[in-house]
């Protein structure tokens, strides 16, 4: 029997504003059904004794030593800048121009 039905199917595209044809329904209920049936499959897999893990492989974290280093003042970076404002590039706009 079935878990996912093609009234379901249907109701889902109707909330998607997806127009399936009758054939597309069926064929839809179909895969998602085993898609389903597959997916709970997974449920039946002794898992006894295995160790929960975030990731299939040992990857060790690689940490970086946090140094300070120098960077641009405000005025170093907008020197060469064609427009600047309050410290800040002026680019042109390119959103909203025709309103």
């Amino acid at each position: 029997m079935p878990e996912i039905t093609r009234d379901e199917v249907a109701h889902l595209a109707k909330l998607s504003r997806l127009a399936l044809s009758d054939e597309e329904l069926t064929h839809y209920a179909e895969q998602i059904d085993q898609i389903v049936a597959t997916v709970s499959a997974v449920q039946n897999v002794d898992t006894a004794g295995i160790t929960p893990m975030s990731h299939p492989h040992a990857i060790p974290a690689q940490m970086r030593e946090d140094v300070v280093v120098p960077r641009l003042t405000a005025e170093q970076a907008l020197d060469q800048a064609p427009a600047s404002d309050e410290q800040r590039f002026t680019v042109p706009q390119i959103l909203g121009e025709g309103e």
